[in-house]
């Protein structure tokens, strides 16, 4: 698919963005005010030695701000369920963190239920367009093995399709509806 305009590449870019399947996650930081958060497609591991990842924050958001300001923040890989999580984070509410269950032992904001965690010190900041990169060394992380993550492609929320579970669901099925 060719293009001929800027606003034509711009177009073309995020629809061939949205093709690109990716983990969706919550990044949070704290303010004197409390904490302050946002969901983040834009995560990457950087290096194992020293242990880093990224994370690009849009330049207008208040978290932005919020972790230069802090030089820490906590990434929450969400799990499938927790579809109203990053819709929250996503919006612009008062209180994302209202209700919200969250893992005791860290300073700051870590999502319950969350596939994986990782909590960072910022180590640099990149500017990248109308983003920051904030790559931050991870000091604290975990995992939950059992449990599936959110993932997003195509501007909606989806899950990963274990073919081996499909094909028993599918043989049982047959198998019940041939009796």
């Amino acid at each position: 698919m060719g293009t001929s305009t800027a606003q034509d590449l711009i177009a073309t870019y995020r629809g061939a963005m949205a093709r690109f399947t990716t983990g969706v996650t919550i990044v949070t930081t704290v303010t004197p005010d409390g904490p302050a958060g946002m969901t983040a497609s834009a995560v990457a591991s950087v290096s194992l030695d020293p242990l880093m990842l990224l994370v690009c924050v849009g330049n207008t958001l208040a978290t932005r701000d919020a972790i230069s300001g802090s030089g820490v923040f906590a990434v929450s890989v969400l799990s499938q369920g927790q579809e109203h999580h990053a819709l929250r984070f996503a919006s612009r509410c008062d209180d994302k963190f209202a209700g919200m269950g969250l893992r005791t032992g860290h300073d700051l904001a870590v999502v319950d239920g969350a596939v994986a965690y990782f909590v960072c010190d910022v180590k640099e900041e990149v500017a990248g367009g109308d983003h920051t990169i904030f790559i931050g060394e991870v000091v604290s992380c975990g995992y939950s093995a059992d449990s599936e993550p959110l993932v997003y492609f195509g501007g909606k929320f989806g899950s990963l399709c274990d073919p081996h579970a499909h094909a028993q669901l599918a043989f049982d099925w047959h198998l019940a509806s041939s009796m």
